[in-house]
């Protein structure tokens, strides 16, 4: 039995492994968030028996949390780059299939067609505005710049306001608002599926998402021209990841050990 009970501490020990290792492979990662793992103990007893003579037979894995915690926000100068100061996700739609995403990492660009994409060239989700700037809509939609105004004038430059506001300057002087980026909040932003590239997915654990205005209620304030870096501490992971390490030498000592004495427990009987 001392094997198997070794055998599960040397199997989680790898999954912390594993978990660590992805939070420091990310440490430079946009918007990422790090995840720890957490591990419960087996105890195999009936209600007959004396607790005060049952050993336990192992641990196993309890679950793998994500830590949605801010990260540091850094100021990069770029007009099109946003930071959620607070909770709050990007709305994002592949516009191949159309499968919505969501994203802390606000590189934005816009492209020939006008529209505003995230680095991967997943379209950003915002809500139609008046010539005022007011939002006129609660159901998010792909944003697209005009590539010309009205008056026929080429699209010049597109900025985006502390408030989320998506702005057109025209090579006539005027400036138009285009739309404001929709952010999304969810019941457990525990329960969402990571699908990688800094993006998670909505699963029955995470509710539907709640769509609203950048600042009003629940959700945070935009950051114009800053970026969110990881939340992951590399001094705080490189000493989990020598805890991890330790554990696992220890159970695989705690086999060996066990080893010794079964052979020698043979060679009694022999």
């Amino acid at each position: 039995m001392s094997f198997f009970t070794a055998l599960s501490g040397m199997r989680n020990a790898e999954t912390d492994l594993r978990v660590i290792s992805q939070n420091i492979a990310n440490a430079e990662s946009v918007g990422f968030k790090k995840s720890n793992a957490s591990f419960y103990d087996l105890v195999a007893s009936g209600a007959g028996t004396d607790p005060r003579l049952t050993p336990g037979i192992g641990s196993a894995l309890a679950g793998i949390t994500q830590d949605f915690a801010l990260g540091t926000l850094e100021q990069t100068g770029r007009g099109l780059d946003v930071a959620i100061n607070g909770d709050g996700f990007l709305a994002t739609t592949n516009p191949i299939s159309g499968d919505v995403s969501f994203t802390r990492a606000g590189s934005l660009r816009i492209v020939s067609s006008g529209e505003l994409q995230d680095s991967l060239g997943d379209q950003v989700q915002g809500f139609t505005v008046d010539t005022d700037g007011n939002p006129t809509s609660t159901t998010p939609s792909s944003i697209v710049v005009p590539t010309t105004n009205g008056a026929g004038a080429n699209l010049a430059n597109v900025s985006i306001t502390n408030r989320g506001l998506v702005q057109a300057s025209y090579a006539d002087g005027t400036v138009e608002p285009v739309a404001q980026i929709a952010l999304a909040s969810f019941a457990a932003n525990d329960g969402l599926r990571p699908i990688g590239q800094t993006k998670w997915a909505v699963t029955g654990l995470s509710g539907n998402p709640v769509y609203g205005n950048p600042g009003v209620g629940q959700f945070g304030s935009i950051f114009s021209g800053a970026l969110e870096r990881s939340n992951v501490d590399l001094a705080e992971e490189m000493v989990s990841l020598l805890t991890a390490q330790r554990n696992f030498q220890a159970n695989a000592r705690a086999i060996d050990t066990s080893t010794q004495i079964s052979q020698t427990v043979l060679n009694l009987r022999s």
